[in-house]
């Protein structure tokens, strides 16, 4: 037997009856399933034990040479490695007895000799069935497992995250009985800091409500063919006053024929996070350039800045709800925390991926795609 992964549906027959084992081979292929064979329970044990046999069921005759199938099984049961395979057992020995025992070492039916191989094959079929929906569960179960850990430990950042500007604001109550007495310069920086706290408090529940609203599927998905531009005026027009106080130039090289496929409001908050996290990142009299490309009806946008750049350590869990990976902009800006993980389910909502490329001390880029078109495709078309 080769040392190999197997492919699905693979059944091992455990028989010493050559007459037996022929039928099961053939009837087998014919149901187009991989078959191998143990001419006794001590060879099926050395089988599963020394290759990579992994069956999807087990068909185990109970009287044979060695070791009985009973035995076999409890054997098999007593291994994390084959507990979970299906064992049917096939015999003569119909009494109650014999029929109690193999279900108590671990067998899930039995087939009785001499078999009629339609009944073989219906009862392999269903237990397969069932093995594959329990397979299928139990993924299921291990997806909410880490589902639900990712969520526990990013309820933890957000309460650190929340607590911050609560803080700072309990912090001014002094500061502001005594704001009369207080010199203008000191009033214009309590106010500035009030102002900041409250703007990035709004900015983290804003954020936080529209990521709940996702996971609990009621933000719908409404896809139209926007030109992309639109965004890029937008979003340009809305940025350019911070950008210029950070003396940062905005430019785009976008196409004004390119023709993007999303939902209108889900783009544009991708497009605003991403373009807002350059700037952030960017020191004074750095550039920030907005490109994209279309081939093949996709679009590859490319958000790039000059800023800090992120340590390639860190990349992998720009992304993840369970990691917080958050630190202040080059003018002490505060950030959410949130916002790429909206624009990854935002992008991926809409049929596209988001990753990024990144270089200490060069800068950023962060590269989206989507569904898209040029303009004059359909000109020609």
């Amino acid at each position: 037997m080769n040392n190999r992964e197997l492919p699905t549906n693979t059944i091992l027959i455990v028989d010493d009856e050559s007459d037996t084992i022929n039928v099961l081979l053939d009837a087998l292929a014919q149901a187009h399933f991989t078959t191998y064979v143990a001419l006794d329970g001590e060879s099926a044990l050395q089988q599963l034990a020394e290759t990579a046999l992994a069956p999807d069921l087990i068909l185990l005759d109970v009287m044979m040479p060695g070791i009985d199938g009973f035995e076999t099984c409890r054997r098999l049961k007593a291994n994390a490695a084959t507990r979970d395979i299906p064992v049917l057992f096939m015999t003569a020995l119909t009494d109650m007895v014999n029929k109690i025992n193999g279900f108590a070492v671990g067998g899930v039916d039995y087939i009785t000799k001499p078999f009629q191989i339609e009944e073989v094959l219906a009862r392999v079929q269903a237990h397969l069935t069932i093995r594959r929906q329990q397979r299928e569960i139990e993924a299921q179960r291990e997806q909410l497992r880490e589902l639900n850990a990712h969520k526990d430990k990013f309820f933890s950042i957000l309460a650190h995250d929340l607590k911050n500007p609560v803080m700072g604001f309990l912090s001014m109550e002094h500061i502001l009985e005594n704001f009369d007495d207080l010199a203008p310069e000191q009033r214009v920086a309590v106010t500035t800091q009030f102002r900041d706290s409250a703007r990035n408090l709004f900015a983290l529940i804003e954020n936080l409500m529209t990521w709940s609203q996702m996971q609990q599927d009621m933000l719908v998905c409404y896809p139209q063919e926007v030109p992309f531009m639109a965004f890029v005026d937008r979003n340009f027009k809305l940025l350019t006053p911070t950008a210029a106080q950070k003396q940062l130039q905005l430019q785009h090289r976008i196409q004004d024929d390119l023709l993007v496929i999303g939902d209108v409001m889900m783009i544009d908050t991708v497009v605003r996070n991403l373009l807002t996290n350059a700037i952030k990142f960017t020191r004074p009299g750095g550039v920030i350039t907005m490109s994209a490309s279309c081939d093949a009806r996709l679009a590859t946008v490319a958000v790039t800045d000059t800023g800090i750049g992120i340590p390639a350590e860190k990349l992998p869990d720009l992304f993840r709800i369970d990691v917080k990976y958050q630190r202040d902009g080059t003018a002490d800006e505060k950030g959410t925390g949130l916002g790429l993980i909206l624009c990854k389910e935002f992008v991926e909502r809409n049929g596209g991926k988001i990753w990024v490329e990144s270089e200490v001390g060069r800068g950023t880029t962060f590269y989206f795609t989507l569904p898209a078109r040029l303009a004059a495709e359909q000109a020609h078309a």
